[in-house]
This record gives structure tokens, sequence and C-alpha cells, in this order.
């Protein structure tokens, strides 16, 4: 059985804004929910990049001639 744990986050905002947001009938939590999910996913594909980026600048520096004989011994079964 798989068990949804869930906690709570809160934050201050100007009342005014609470007002409009009843006003408009906004569903707060909806709205957080689905933004933190978003800013988690882009911060997640950020940091890949950023991993990505570094991975291709080690790479860079290896010969074309190695990875070509690295590739041929591997194979090879060596």
């Amino acid at each position: 059985m798989f068990i949804l744990t869930q906690v709570v986050v809160s934050a201050k905002i100007p009342k005014r804004l609470k007002d409009e947001i009843d006003r408009l009938g906004i569903k707060v939590s909806e709205v957080i929910r689905r933004a933190l999910v978003e800013e988690v996913m882009r911060r997640k594909l950020e940091a890949i990049k950023e991993r990505r980026e570094r991975i291709r600048r080690v790479l860079n520096r290896i010969p074309d001639e190695r990875i070509v004989q690295t590739i041929r011994e591997f194979r090879e079964g060596r």
C-alpha cells in the first residue's frame, strides 16, 4: 500500500493579495503545489545542464583517436 505523506507549507502575503485571491476563487493549494513542482523541475534541469557542461569539458580534452581506440578494444573484448 502506498502512503502519501504530506506537510504543511505556509507563507505570509499582503492582505490585499489574499482578498483578491478570495474574490477570484483561486485555489491556493493547487497553485502553490503546481508552482513548487515546476520550480523543482526547473532547478533539477539546471543542475543536469551544469553537470553536462562539466562532463563535456572533460570529454573534449580526450583525443578522438583515443575514443576510437577504446571503442575498438571494447568491441574486441580486451
